[in-house]
C-alpha cells in the first residue's frame, strides 16, 4: 500500500542489515532470530543481532575463545561460567573497537543483558547447550532519572527562536539557510510539542496521512500498528503553511509522498530532526540537553498537569503498559500533591 512505503523501506533496510550481521555469526544465531521473528519488529531483531555481534566480539577478541566467531561452538557456550558473563558486563562499561570508544550505562548494559538472556534461554530450552550460567547474573540496578523537559516559558522561547532565529546564535549564511526551511521547522516543533509523537513516527508521516478538515493525522507506532492523532488549531496553522511550501518542492524519486522533506528533497531523516531540535534549543535552554524525546516528555508533562489522568497520557504517548507512564511521571504527581497541599487552609 502507498501509505506503507516508509515502513516497508525501513523494514527492508533492517532485514538486510540483520542478515549482514548474521552472516558473520554461528548458524545457531540465525536460528534464534528466526524463532522471534513473528513476535518482534525488524528493528528489535536488528538490535538483538547487534548485541549478539558484540558478545561474540568479546568471546573472540577479549576472552580469546576462538579466532573466528563462526567457529564458536555450542559446547563453547555451554562451558561459559558466571564469572565470564560478569567480566563481559564489566567490559561493556567502557571499551574500544577500531580506535572508537564506547560506553554503556546501567540502562544500556541491562538491555544488552536482556538480549543475551533471551538468546541463551532459547538455546537451553532447545537442548542446544547443557548449562546456562547467565541466569546467575543479576540485572544492573538502574537509577531513576529526573525527567528533562521544557517549562512553559522555555517552550515559548524555543518556538520564538524557531520562528525568528536570533542573529546572535547563527551566522549570516546559516540564517539564510534556516529561513528557507522556517515553515518546515516550525511545523515539526509544533507537532512534537502538541502531540508527543516519537521521532520515528514523525519522519514516517506521508502527505496522505494528514486530514486538515479533521485536524487529524495517521502515524505508525512501534511494531507497525497505526494510530490516529489530533492536533490543535495553532499546530494546524503551521502544518498548512508548510504544506503550501511543500507543494512547491519537487521531491526526488521515491520520496514523493513524504510529508517532511530534507533540504536534499528526500524524506527527512531521524538524524536531521535530532540536529534540528538541538540547533534551536542549545542556545535558548543552555542547561538542558533537549532532544526530540525530551519534547515528547514536555508534551506528556503538560498533558498530565492539565488532565491529572495517567491513562490519557499513556494512550496519547502510545505506551502499552501504563506502568511505564507512571514511572516517568511520578515526579509530576509529587508536584501536584505539593500544589494541592498549598490550597488547604486550616484558618481563614
Amino acid at each position: 500500500m502507498k501509505n506503507n512505503t516508509f515502513l516497508e523501506n525501513r523494514d527492508k533496510r533492517n532485514i538486510v542489515l540483520t542478515r549482514e550481521i548474521l552472516a558473520t555469526l554461528p548458524y545457531y544465531c540465525s536460528q534464534y532470530l528466526a524463532s522471534i521473528q513473528n513476535n518482534t519488529s525488524t528493528l528489535t531483531q536488528l538490535n538483538y543481532a547487534h548485541d549478539l555481534k558484540q558478545f561474540f566480539y568479546y568471546l573472540t577478541h577479549i576472552l580469546l575463545l576462538k579466532e573466528n566467531p563462526k567457529n564458536i561452538s555450542l559446547n563453547d557456550l555451554s562451558s561459559l561460567k558466571a564469572n565470564d558473563f560478569e567480566e563481559y558486563m564489566n567490559w561493556l562499561t567502557y571499551y574500544i573497537i577500531d580506535n572508537k570508544e564506547y560506553r554503556n550505562s546501567a540502562c544500556g548494559k541491562s538491555r544488552k543483558l536482556a538480549s543475551l538472556r533471551s538468546f541463551f534461554k532459547y538455546l537451553f530450552k532447545r537442548d542446544m547447550i547443557t548449562s546456562n550460567e547467565l541466569d546467575k547474573i543479576p540485572t544492573p540496578k538502574i537509577h531513576e532519572k529526573e525527567i528533562v523537559r521544557l517549562e512553559p516559558n522555555e517552550m515559548c522561547d524555543v518556538l520564538d527562536e524557531v520562528e525568528k532565529p536570533d542573529s546572535k546564535h547563527f551566522s549570516t549564511r546559516n540564517l539564510k539557510y534556516i529561513r528557507n526551511l522556517n515553515s518546515r521547522d516550525l511545523a515539526i516543533m509544533y507537532l512534537f510539542l502538541s502531540t508527543g509523537i516519537r521521532i520515528s513516527e514523525l519522519v514516517g508521516i506521508d502527505i496522505d496521512d494528514i486530514n486538515f478538515d479533521e485536524n487529524a493525522f495517521k502515524i505508525f507506532r512501534k511494531g507497525g500498528n497505526s494510530a490516529v492523532m489530533y492536533f490543535p488549531e495553532e499546530t494546524k496553522e503551521m502544518l498548512v503553511k508548510y504544506s503550501q511550501d511543500r507543494e512547491k518542492i519537487k521531491p526526488l524519486l521515491g520520496h514523493e509522498n513524504a510529508f517532511f522533506l530534507s533540504s536534499q528533497r528526500k524524506r527527512i531523516s531521524v538524524r536531521a530532526v535530532e540536529n534540528l531540535v538541538k540547533k534551536y534549543t542549545q542556545n535558548v535552554v543552555q542547561l538542558k540537553n533537549i532532544t526530540p524525546h525530551k519534547l515528547r516528555s514536555t508534551f506528556g508533562t503538560n498533558l498530565y498537569r492539565e488532565t491529572q489522568d495517567i491513562y490519557i497520557v499513556a494512550t496519547m504517548l502510545g505506551h502499552k503498559d501504563v506502568n511505564t507512564t507512571k514511572k516517568h511521571y511520578a515526579a509530576i504527581s509529587e508536584d501536584l500533591k505539593r500544589e494541592t497541599a498549598k490550597n488547604v487552609k486550616l484558618r481563614n
